[in-house]
């Protein structure tokens, strides 16, 4: 009898050590995992999950720990929906991603149903800037980053751009609104465009004839709208037709995919990024070296961001009010503590980053 005692005692403490456990705070990840966007994405994953890992080590929020629930939101609006409410259903009070602007716009609805809080790294289209939403943007807005490649190239002396741009559903939400952002501060500046080529981005599309296009209206330089597969097919294509034309992308073909399916044929592009590689920043460091650790290679600018995006999250919980919607908790406790530089946001959730511009040369990014 007994032993039956001791036996149930020592399961009720059990079943209330069980219960005394935090309840963890549900983060989802959210980005295009599967197609042509996968490589920037799983490297987004990865400083999320870095992220989530070093903040449980460190005791997570005051003692509540981190779980974090990864969803591929594919390639198109279905797909996208379908990863969104299964976060939603599995508890989630906010998300770092989507990536895609496109995407963003399509899910911010059921986010602010749902009351989730959704931290793009990449996300950058001007038209999501400047709301009170459910949203909150780590990159600058396509103005700011336009603007600031209309000044590098006119600083270049290049005063002759063709511009090719990527007009399917898929890109043309970010796409577009980069071009008519460069086009607009390029010509400010009193610089001539000399062509713009739209194109579907689909290996269907015949881009030798959009960079023929490009080449046949005389420009002292080429810019590319689009994401990095795109990017490389057009690059191909410049150099048998204009090897000496310098080419420019923008930053969304700015990462390791660019290089990776590139090869020499983007040797000496010109793209903006939004971390500082040769960034000496013990932060960074520690992160690199732990990234490289746990994944076996370097992180990119969408690792990065990432990881800045889980930051901001992780001291706004600590930091806020009881009863405060996290939201305003976001907006309200900063600044954060970036890899390389504090994260300050204004009172619609946007940030201010100058972008890293870079050239292609050897194989690897380095600084212009």
């Amino acid at each position: 009898m007994r032993r039956r005692t001791l036996l149930a005692g020592m399961g009720t403490l059990a079943t209330l050590g069980a219960c005394s456990r935090p309840v963890p705070f549900k983060l989802g990840f959210l980005a295009g995992l599967s197609g042509r966007t996968a490589v920037t994405s799983e490297d987004g994953r990865n400083g999320t999950m870095l992220a989530v890992e070093q903040a449980n080590l460190a005791g997570g929020i005051g003692g509540q720990p981190l779980e974090l629930l990864v969803q591929d939101n594919g390639e198109d609006a279905d797909a996208a929906r379908r990863a969104m409410q299964a976060l939603v259903a599995a508890g989630v009070q906010a998300t770092v991603g989507p990536f895609s602007s496109k995407v963003v716009q399509e899910l911010l609805p059921l986010a602010e149903k749902a009351g989730v809080l959704m931290l793009s790294p990449a996300a950058t289209a001007s038209v999501l800037a400047r709301q009170d939403d459910a949203f909150v943007m780590l990159n600058p807005s396509t103005r700011e980053l336009t603007r600031a490649y209309a000044e590098l190239l006119w600083q270049r002396g290049q005063r002759r751009l063709a511009v090719a741009t990527a007009t399917d559903a898929r890109n043309g939400v970010y796409a577009m609104a980069w071009r008519d952002g460069f086009s607009s501060a390029f010509l400010a500046l009193g610089g001539v465009l000399t062509a713009h080529q739209g194109f579907a981005s689909d290996a269907s599309t015949a881009y030798g004839d959009v960079v023929r296009a490009l080449v046949a209206s005389g420009p002292d330089g080429l810019v590319f709208a689009c994401g990095s597969v795109d990017a490389v097919r057009l690059a191909l294509q410049a150099r048998k037709q204009a090897a000496a034309l310098p080419v420019t992308v923008a930053e969304g073909a700015g990462g390791e995919a660019l290089i990776a399916l590139g090869g020499t044929a983007v040797e000496g592009i010109v793209v903006g990024q939004l971390h500082d590689r040769n960034s000496r920043a013990p932060r960074y460091l520690g992160f690199v070296d732990a990234y490289q650790a746990r994944f076996g290679r370097l992180p990119g600018y969408h690792a990065v961001l990432s990881h800045d995006a889980v930051t901001v999250l992780v001291q706004a919980l600590a930091r806020r009010d009881a009863g405060e919607p996290l939201k305003q908790a976001v907006l309200r406790h900063g600044p954060y503590d970036g890899l390389q530089q504090p994260i300050v946001l204004d009172r619609f959730g946007d940030t201010v980053r100058l972008p890293y511009f870079v050239v292609v040369r050897g194989g690897r990014f380095e600084p212009l």
